[in-house]
């Protein structure tokens, strides 16, 4: 029992104000998640810009020049290959960094979506932006933050996240500092532990059995003793 209130107990852990964690993740395979998310991004960016630069289409012109379905220009081109590049930059970086680019332009994207959308019939719409752009500057938006702050928002963060081990060395089970050998040991001594009190457990409910059944016969011989002696 007490090597499985050990493994059990550092999972009690009180509910936290939910924050952006800054702590390098133990092991990288959250950085997988990032990398791929800008260069995901990145791709879809740089081919947008490229196209509409091969077409060369005037720098601020708005006469609905269109590149897979979305208009734009070459302001918008240059643009859009600028960002395509930074994201590239934070997939080479990968960790935290591209965590963080990822939240930062997925936020500047969707602040982009909601200004363009309240420039797009007026003289100030300098990037050729229709309502298509605004929609996929939205959608762009939120799949950037998505993969920026996936396993990265520390409120309720599994105790297996390499960011809340991080936070929190002391609290993390003995279990998962110890090598191979040592935590096959351990996890054998709960359950060792385990068997020997159901086992105790059932002990006991079969000691108390016998001695109902023996209080049952010594009352029954009792009144036929009594009965005898009448």
């Amino acid at each position: 029992m007490a090597v499985g209130h050990a493994l059990r107990g550092p999972f009690h852990h009180p509910r936290r104000r939910i924050t952006l964690d800054e702590h390098l993740p133990v092991d990288h395979r959250l950085s997988r998640v990032y990398r791929f998310g800008a260069g995901l991004m990145g791709l879809v960016l740089v081919a947008f810009g490229i196209l509409g630069l091969i077409d060369r289409i005037g720098f601020f012109d708005t006469g609905g020049d269109t590149v897979a379905g979305l208009n734009t220009n070459g302001a918008l081109s240059v643009l859009s290959v600028v960002i395509g590049l930074l994201l590239f930059v934070g997939m080479v970086l990968g960790g935290n960094t591209a965590s963080t680019l990822n939240a930062v332009l997925g936020v500047a994207f969707l602040l982009s979506g909601f200004v363009n959308l309240a420039l797009l019939e007026t003289g100030f719409n300098y990037l050729a932006f229709r309502l298509q752009n605004v929609l996929f500057s939205f959608v762009v938006g939120l799949l950037l933050l998505v993969f920026g702050m996936y396993g990265r928002v520390s409120g309720g963060l599994p105790h297996d996240n390499p960011y809340w081990r991080a936070r929190h060395p002391d609290e993390v089970p003995r279990s998962s500092r110890l090598n191979p050998q040592q935590a096959a040991l351990l996890r054998k001594a709960a359950r060792e532990a385990q068997e020997r009190e159901l086992t105790s457990r059932e002990h006991r409910a079969r000691t108390a059995r016998r001695h109902s059944r023996e209080a049952g016969l010594r009352q029954k011989l009792a009144r036929a003793r009594r009965r005898g002696g009448a």
